[in-house]
């Protein structure tokens, strides 16, 4: 379904009056509604406009390495669907390559393209797995995500620092060899 941006910044004003908060009636407000609309549509939900057999596609050469590829302190960003709040941290992506090896940036955009969706972090990894599995031919694929959430950091004054990690992997992984290319240098 196409972005209806009159319709979310009508809404987005009409949530703020809800909560007390006229945006024509409060200068600091007055282009909120136009704003946040445009980050939710441009930005946070960006990932479901994006094609990932394509993205996965464009982004591989034809050379099989027979070692694990490791990209680490990915940035992103997500939105829970259960609060609508952001989430944001790193991811790191390990996978073992078939007959195609991908881009370094191709993986970081392949994270994004999952991460700015209205997304649970645990999909979010689960889904990088199965794209990378199914998609570019890995023969083994990993991913880790740390996120700090606003639904659980703002909202409660007992879990300010709290962070979730996550894990998912699939195919033919040698944990031991995993392990040691995840291994933070000394």
């Amino acid at each position: 379904m196409p972005v209806d941006r009159p319709r979310a910044e009508a809404a987005i004003a009409e949530l703020l009056r809800a909560l007390g908060h006229d945006p024509s009636s409060d200068p600091e407000l007055v282009e909120t509604p136009e704003r946040v609309a445009r980050a939710w549509a441009d930005e946070l939900l960006a990932g479901y406009a994006v094609d990932v057999p394509a993205l996965l596609a464009g982004g591989a050469l034809s050379s099989e390495s027979p070692g694990i590829v490791v990209v680490r302190g990915i940035a992103l960003a997500t939105v829970c669907p259960h609060h609508l709040l952001p989430s944001v941290g790193t991811a790191t992506v390990a996978y073992l390559p078939g007959k195609r090896l991908l881009g370094l940036g191709t993986i970081a955009a392949l994270v994004e393209a999952f991460a700015r969706r209205l997304a649970l972090q645990e999909d979010i990894g689960h889904n990088v797995v199965t794209a990378l599995m199914e998609h570019a031919g890995a023969r083994g694929a990993y991913c880790r995500i740390e996120l700090s959430h606003a639904c659980l950091n703002a909202r409660s004054r007992t879990c300010g620092q709290a962070s979730v990690v996550t894990t998912a992997q699939a195919g033919e992984l040698d944990l031991a060899a995993l392990s040691l290319a995840l291994e933070e240098p000394r």
